[in-house]
């Protein structure tokens, strides 16, 4: 008898939708361009991808926080965000709910917790609008952590008792990664740390700078097989699932609901979205 399972669907760069016990879409850029970067891999994600019960934004960088494919989401749709930011979606029928690390919001039938992230706060480097950047761990039947942007950071162990799958970034949208982001390397360093049975890549090979894409193309188009290989040699045991954008897995579980419905969670205080 096929048991539960959980459904990611990479719809390019850091935007997945998480299917378990309830919906969410992670960090949404929905469009064929973002600002000077085209989407050089894939094509912008059906409409059926952005149809959820809720919306997750980890940090206010306009590549994680985009306002034209935010105004896609169905109206009404809730969008849990960094504490101290939801003025940016002023306009938009969207309900925002600013959160923080340690929230835990009830979304569908599953819990969405907020966990720490280290990554620069600011909207703009030159922007007074500040917010600090956080992760997400969605607990359905399974338990799926979304990183983000981050660096590693002290605690990220304790992100979740259990995970089956971890979404990691491991690249960027240019021919340079700068400033607090994990590439191929210190992403695989983090997996003994997480201990996730299953890890995808993202945030990489989709979006790149207009007139760029003979520069350092291999910063673009490798780093997921460069992931991969680094996974092998630091966590052999974890399973690296190598998508294109656009691509669905599913991650089959281990543990009884009865299991997982019994354990002790760290994250509190539980909140119900409106």
């Amino acid at each position: 008898m096929t048991g539960p399972a959980v459904r990611l669907t990479w719809a390019g760069h850091a935007t997945v939708r998480i299917d378990d016990r309830g919906s969410i879409l992670t960090d949404p850029v929905l469009t064929p361009t973002l600002l000077h970067l085209h989407r050089r891999a894939g094509h912008a994600p059906d409409p059926s991808v952005r149809r959820v019960d809720a919306v997750v934004i980890s940090h206010v960088h306009a590549d994680h926080l985009h306002l034209p494919s935010l105004a896609l989401v169905d109206a009404g749709t809730p969008v849990l965000l960094p504490r101290g930011s939801a003025g940016l979606l002023a306009g938009l029928p969207l309900d925002p709910v600013e959160v923080v690390a340690g929230d835990v919001v009830q979304v569908g039938e599953a819990e969405v917790a907020v966990v720490p992230a280290a990554h620069p706060d600011r909207r703009w480097p030159w922007s007074r609008m500040r917010a600090e950047a956080v992760g997400f761990v969605m607990r359905g039947h399974g338990a799926t952590y979304f990183a983000g942007d981050t660096d590693p950071f002290p605690g990220m162990a304790n992100v979740a008792d259990t995970l089956d799958a971890a979404l990691l970034p491991v690249g960027g949208w240019g021919p340079w990664l700068r400033g607090q982001h994990l590439d191929p390397a210190s992403a695989a360093a983090c997996l003994p740390v997480l201990g996730a049975r299953v890890v995808i890549p993202i945030h990489y090979g989709t979006f790149w700078p207009r007139g760029f894409d003979s520069l350092r193309p291999r910063r673009f188009h490798e780093p997921g097989r460069q992931f991969a290989v680094e996974a092998g040699r630091r966590a052999p045991d974890v399973e690296v699932r190598v998508l294109d954008p656009g691509d669905s897995t599913e991650v089959r579980l281990l543990q009884a609901d009865e299991e997982r419905d019994g354990r002790q969670s760290s994250c509190q205080p539980r909140r119900d979205l409106p």
